[in-house]
């Protein structure tokens, strides 16, 4: 029992590092295998989610789950490290955006790691996870 307790310890403080320390910025975002700042809307036909009539952000969906899904997770509700639940937020697009970009607690200040509209894409792509 107190193995695996402590196995889960030592796993959630390598994401906290992993996460909380940032790395070096400009590496992380140039050597990312997918570029979500790559394609654009006029070149990408607009997707349907299949449970929604409403239009799919496959960019914000890319850049979230290259940033975010190590403590949000891919339905925004995992919570490592604190990480809000994003499914249940009632945050405005406003206070979303300061928050992704200047960081709050624990989470990570985005505004030199990504662009203000790769911001606004994940933005957007969260209302996705409600």
């Amino acid at each position: 029992m107190k193995r695996s307790h402590g196995f889960t310890v030592f796993i959630s403080m390598m994401l906290f590092l992993l996460m909380a320390c940032g790395g070096d910025k400009k590496s992380a975002a140039e050597s990312s295998s997918v570029d979500p700042a790559a394609s654009t809307s006029a070149n990408t036909p607009a997707e349907t989610s299949s449970d929604e009539e409403r239009p799919s952000n496959r960019r914000g969906q890319l850049i979230y789950k290259q940033y975010c899904v190590i403590c949000h997770g891919a339905d925004g509700k995992l919570g490592v490290s604190g990480a809000k639940d994003l499914s249940i937020s009632t945050l405005s697009k406003e206070e979303r955006i300061a928050q992704v970009t200047n960081g709050k607690g624990l989470m990570t200040p985005y505004k030199e790691i990504l662009s203000a509209q790769q911001i606004e894409l994940v933005v957007e792509y969260l209302e996705e996870l409600r």
